[in-house]
């Protein structure tokens, strides 16, 4: 199975957000490189955040480009098999930490959002993930930062993608 394929399944099975989760749908049918940063009309793209309930507290870096807190995600590679593969890949490398678990259920939430041309929109999966015990953070290249924040804090310093998706993950704890 494709990654192509696999989203479409995935967005098949969300049974939340029904209009955007149609959008999604739509765009995969209309543009067979939808999953690549090169379809010009915009990509899926798979984002986690990373959470330690046992803490109450989330893990957001300071993106280097948009210069925002964020969860931890970006753009799928060749090697990902499943959306769920690049989530948990890209908050491994944005996090610096190892074994962490998405939360089964498979998405969050969805989020699409406007990025400058030559592409024009992400279209994110968004998931969480757990950390494991004594798990510790690393900076990688791609961010400024690296912060934990109590859940009462990410109102402050997040967006409300960020604050959604901490609400929906804690729901569904």
């Amino acid at each position: 199975m494709s990654l192509h394929e696999n989203a479409v399944r995935v967005l098949e099975g969300y049974e939340d957000q029904q209009e955007l989760r149609e959008l999604y749908l739509e765009h995969l049918a209309a543009h067979p490189d939808g999953m690549w940063k090169a379809c010009g009309a915009g990509h899926l793209t798979a984002s986690a955040l990373v959470i330690d309930p046992a803490r109450g507290q989330v893990l957001l870096t300071l993106h280097r480009k948009l210069r925002m807190w964020l969860q931890m995600g970006g753009h799928c590679e060749p090697g990902d098999s499943t959306l769920m593969d690049a989530a948990l890949r890209e908050a491994t490398e944005e996090s610096g930490i190892s074994g962490l678990t998405l939360l089964p259920g498979g998405p969050v939430r969805l989020d699409r959002h406007p990025i400058p041309a030559p592409c024009h929109w992400h279209l994110d999966v968004q998931y969480a993930a757990l950390v494991p015990e004594g798990a510790v953070a690393a900076i990688s290249d791609e961010s400024l930062d690296l912060r934990w924040f109590p859940y009462d804090e990410v109102a402050g310093v997040a967006d409300d993608s960020v604050v959604q998706l901490l609400k929906r993950t804690l729901a569904r704890l």
